[in-house]
């Protein structure tokens, strides 16, 4: 997989500006647009440096993350109540039933939260930073349920201890 520096500068800012005013489109409209797919993944990695930034910065207890934060975590709480969000697996994520009870939940947030199908990298460990081998892709609002559990139930607190937040690099 390319990294995000080298597809800013395949596809440049302007590609890179419109491929990101369509990400929001309905997946139906494209086919396997590389561009596309490229803008996305610069779009993922941008989001999950910016995050992990963050939690690496401040008490992930104090972030909000979207104005329905108490619902998304209310929702996620009573609907997984034992899901064990500090070590996740693929499969315990995305086997058949657990993608069907995912996508019953992500689909309460149509129309409510912004991109909440959005892909989205998540990190399986909490305890670790973004890795080939640690990310997993999910729909913005399942990121959002997950890292709101380990924000409020601790995980993500001994990040600050263990990372430095990196400097972003300008797409160029």
């Amino acid at each position: 997989m390319a990294l995000p520096d080298e597809i800013s500068q395949a596809i440049g800012i302007q590609g890179m500006g419109n491929a990101a005013s369509v990400l929001s489109r309905p997946a139906e409209e494209f086919g396997n647009d590389a561009s596309l797919e490229a803008a996305w993944a610069v779009k993922a990695s941008e989001h999950a440096d910016v995050y992990f930034n963050i939690v690496c910065s401040v008490s992930p207890r104090l972030l909000r993350l979207t104005p329905h934060d108490e619902e998304i975590y209310t929702l996620f709480r009573k609907q997984f109540p034992d899901l064990t969000v500090q070590l996740l697996t693929e499969d315990l994520i995305k086997n058949e039933e657990a993608k069907k009870e995912w996508r019953e939940f992500c689909n309460t947030f149509e129309g409510k939260v912004e991109d909440f199908s959005f892909a989205t990298l998540l990190r399986l460990d909490s305890g670790d930073e973004y890795s080939q081998s640690n990310t997993v892709v999910v729909p913005r609002v399942q990121f959002y349920a997950i890292e709101l559990a380990r924000n409020r139930e601790g995980h993500n607190d001994q990040l600050k201890d263990k990372f430095k937040p990196q400097p972003r690099t300008k797409a160029r």
